[in-house]
């Protein structure tokens, strides 16, 4: 299975932006691209699917609980939930492995303990969510159409102005945000700080939390409207220096519910909803049936 392997519309060159900078952007895209078209990544999503306490049945049949691809038998086997504890166990004769052994059944880590365990079966891979109260079961196939069908992202043409350098403003140790998702979960989140960046001679704050060593933003701006995720986009920096972070908005992408009806995204918080135009990333996804 191939892809293409450019930013979707080809590199939006622009006069604003010297070309090191546009092929640096291109090189993040690409990489971006690559981890969006991997046989785990957010295009190969089918399914997610919240598990009532004690058994749920799973299976390709019509009747099944948890619903999975046809490619796979009709009865699969079950998922046993007691609280955020799941277990499953698969039908006779199915074939299930967990990090390449065949699993016969048994307890699943689910991702509030840490990196999921995956069952895999054929194309598919399956592996247990935690979300508030909710416990899920989170289906992937990498023969998915969207992940076929893929062919890139327009972007908007590489800016050298959008790459803003803003000041950071550390949170109190302890702060935390309300992030909410889109199912209506709020969830506390630990604040790293404002990130602070000017726009037209005006200071306008975005609160960031920490990922992998850097900061992660959620923010909307008035492209939602009609050229951009209308939900919103994701950005990351890396971590401040010197009080200065970063902000490079050739980077802003969509986030996984552009491409599944299966993401639990988190919403950017009032705060972070810019009231002008940031016409510089990604813009959105076409069609993810």
């Amino acid at each position: 299975m191939t892809f293409a392997a450019s930013s979707g519309s080809g590199s939006p060159a622009s006069a604003k932006a010297p070309p090191s900078l546009v092929a640096e952007e291109d090189a993040w895209h690409a990489q971006r691209i690559a981890r969006l078209t991997a046989e785990d990544g957010w295009l190969t999503l089918v399914g997610l699917h919240w598990l009532e306490e004690g058994d749920n049945t799973a299976g390709s049949a019509k009747d099944a609980q948890v619903p999975l691809p046809a490619s796979l038998p009709a009865k699969f086997g079950k998922f046993t939930r007691k609280g955020e504890q799941v277990t499953f166990t698969p039908a006779p004769g199915v074939d299930v492995t967990l990090d390449g052994r065949p699993f016969r059944g048994g307890a699943l880590k689910t991702d509030r303990q840490g990196a999921p365990d995956v069952l895999r079966a054929g194309t598919v891979q399956l592996l247990v969510i935690v979300r508030g109260d909710r416990v899920g079961v989170r289906v992937r196939d990498a023969a998915s159409g969207v992940r076929r069908r893929f062919r890139g992202i327009d972007r908007f043409p590489v800016s050298a102005e959008w790459r803003k350098e803003a000041r950071f403003e550390p949170a109190p140790k302890g702060t935390t945000v309300s992030i909410t998702n889109v199912l209506g979960q709020v969830e506390q989140v630990p604040l790293a700080g404002d990130v602070v960046l000017s726009h037209e001679g005006k200071e306008y704050r975005l609160e960031a939390v920490e990922e992998d060593g850097g900061l992660f933003i959620v923010f909307g701006d008035l492209t939602n409207r009609d050229t951009t995720y209308p939900a919103g986009r994701f950005l990351q920096a890396d971590a401040p220096k010197d009080g200065k972070v970063i902000l490079d908005f050739n980077r802003a992408y969509n986030p996984p519910c552009a491409f599944t009806a299966f993401a639990t995204c988190p919403l950017p918080t009032k705060k972070n909803r810019l009231p002008f135009r940031v016409e510089a990333g990604e813009k959105r996804f076409g069609d993810h049936s």
